[in-house]
């Protein structure tokens, strides 16, 4: 009877952690994505294609939700943006690249929305600086120099 027992436990334990690697297909035949599920949401290492086949994203999921760093491309294969999710929302430092795969812009996030500062960049040098709350403007400039005066650098982190 032990043996019954400890056999139907050990089964019973063995698929509670099952995982299944998936792979969907676009209409077009083209790989969508990949990666693990288990218990019938997304788990662990992902990676996501555009209709043509090129990467489109890259990333962790925890419970069928994105968490941890993230990358985006655009549909050549090139860098878009990257930064961390928490629970499906962007939040931290986001960075946003330009099509020579540049910094155009990086942005404080918290749970999706604008929530600090976003600094902007033209040919790799600042350009111009923002400062949201709750997704709103609240200040904008133009010159380093002011930005630096008005504000705690020690708040980019």
């Amino acid at each position: 009877m032990r043996y019954w027992v400890l056999l139907v436990f050990s089964w019973m334990t063995l698929v509670s952690f099952a995982k299944e690697y998936v792979k969907v297909y676009h209409e077009n035949g083209e790989l969508k994505e990949q990666g693990w599920i288990k218990n019938d949401k997304k788990v662990g290492y992902w990676h996501q294609y555009h209709a043509n086949g090129t990467l489109a994203a890259k990333g962790k999921y925890t419970e069928g939700n994105r968490n941890g760093y993230w990358f985006h491309f655009d549909t050549s294969g090139a860098k878009s943006a990257e930064g961390r999710y928490q629970k499906n929302k962007k939040t931290g430092w986001w960075l946003f690249y330009d099509d020579k795969g540049n910094i155009n812009h990086k942005c404080q996030l918290q749970k999706g929305i604008k929530n600090g500062y976003c600094l902007k960049y033209r040919n790799n040098d600042l350009k111009s600086a923002e400062k949201y709350s709750k997704g709103k403007k609240i200040k904008e400039w133009f010159s380093f120099a002011s930005f630096k005066r008005e504000n705690n650098l020690a708040d980019l982190r």
